[in-house]
């Protein structure tokens, strides 16, 4: 997959990623942001582990966002099961010497029709930590809409905070 941005590039990852990724997700500000699956410190064997599994996932798709020709964030889209069978999640992050330039909203806005075309779903959803108010304005510059907020239902680092779920339908 090779799918051009107005500022990036959403690409499969490959094992050549695994210096860059290691780089640029070894970021507690991103760590912060993101499921526990992510790890921090982000190690060179998380970067080819996640490879690995990104490479190998045909239920899922994940791409890397290039930019000036090293993968700096990621993207994406993970149909759910049983009574959510026609819904998948869209996630995404982005090194922060990135931020604030329109790059995870070229991704996201890029990564809708790939979605909606290459999953059987009629609706994609995200959550957002409530203190990540620039990734909620990503979603809602996309065409997503605030559907509900889910008042202390994530925990991390030891912190509660709200999860803000946006929608977009098909």
């Amino acid at each position: 997959m090779h799918r051009p941005t107005p500022t990036s590039v959403l690409r499969d990852w490959t094992p050549d990623d695994a210096v860059s990724l290691c780089r640029h997700a070894d970021n507690p500000r991103i760590a912060r942001c993101m499921r526990d699956a992510f790890p921090h410190p982000y190690t060179p064997g998380d970067a080819e582990r996640f490879i690995a599994m990104a490479t190998q996932n045909c239920s899922a798709l994940l791409l890397a966002i290039e930019v000036d020709g090293e993968a700096v964030g990621g993207i994406g889209v993970h149909p759910l099961a049983d009574v959510y069978r026609g819904t998948a999640e869209i996630g995404y992050w982005l090194s922060e010497e990135h931020w604030d330039r329109g790059i995870a909203t070229d991704a996201v806005r890029a990564m809708i029709p790939l979605a909606f075309d290459l999953f059987p779903i009629v609706r994609l959803q995200a959550g957002v930590f409530e203190s990540k108010p620039a990734s909620m304005r990503v979603l809602e510059k996309c065409g997503f809409c605030l559907e509900a907020v889910h008042r202390s239902a994530i925990t991390k680092d030891g912190v509660v905070m709200d999860e803000h779920l946006s929608a977009l339908l098909k």
